[in-house]
């Protein structure tokens, strides 16, 4: 079975619609203006109008404060929150009371003492996002194009839903899924041609390497 595929970082109309016409389960769209993948919130909120009902639409921020996520919300209407910062868990019940919206918690994992940082968080985070510990000279927190050692996730308890993040593409996908049987797979530089500009050729090769790993290797799906 398919995971979720969440598209993320996407800043045009053709990427969208092409992301969603391939199967993409969620849109990301980055509040965060360090990154190449930055987007205005009445922009996203236009692209996901396109898409809406169709995809979960995915607020992603790094540490917002909550006047730029009243921002976000009001023009983005998004489905779920994702919080790619220092978040608190009781920054997270406070945003989850406020916004009565889902969030996916991220986590930079490296080794598996990393993933002791999750414990305070379950039963709070909807559902989380590993991705690879950033390179010590960047500026971002997420979507700088490297894997982690997938095998660090075997000691994660099953019970835990998460999204498997950090230079996917298409040549390792099947690996990655075969090694961690993740319910649902994020992807961002994986697809793009260069930092912030995502190819429908390339959404094409990922969607269609995903199609063929899963046939080989079933893997259950996460609708949250």
């Amino acid at each position: 079975m398919m995971p979720d595929i969440k598209i993320c970082g996407l800043k045009t109309s053709e990427a969208v619609d092409r992301a969603v016409e391939r199967g993409a389960t969620h849109v990301g769209f980055i509040f965060f203006e360090k990154s190449p993948r930055n987007i205005e919130p009445d922009i996203a909120g236009t692209l996901a109008d396109r898409v809406r009902g169709r995809a979960k639409i995915v607020a992603v921020t790094v540490d917002a404060d909550t006047d730029e996520l009243d921002e976000i919300v009001d023009l983005l209407k998004p489905d779920i929150l994702q919080l790619h910062g220092k978040e608190s868990p009781e920054r997270l019940l406070m945003l989850k009371a406020l916004y009565g919206l889902p969030i996916i918690k991220a986590f930079s994992i490296r080794e598996p003492e990393d993933l002791k940082r999750i414990e305070p968080y379950i039963g709070i985070a909807d559902r989380f996002l590993f991705d690879a510990k950033p390179p010590s000279d960047s500026e971002l927190p997420g979507g700088n194009g490297i894997p982690f050692d997938w095998r660090v996730l075997r000691t994660l308890d099953g019970s835990i839903d998460y999204m498997l993040s950090g230079g996917l593409n298409k040549d390792n996908i099947a690996a990655a899924l075969r090694e961690t049987g993740a319910h649902g797979i994020d992807v961002s530089s994986g697809v793009e041609s260069a930092p912030g500009v995502k190819d429908v050729a390339m959404i094409d090769e990922f969607f269609a390497a995903v199609k063929r790993a899963s046939a080989l290797e079933p893997v259950s799906g996460s609708t949250k």
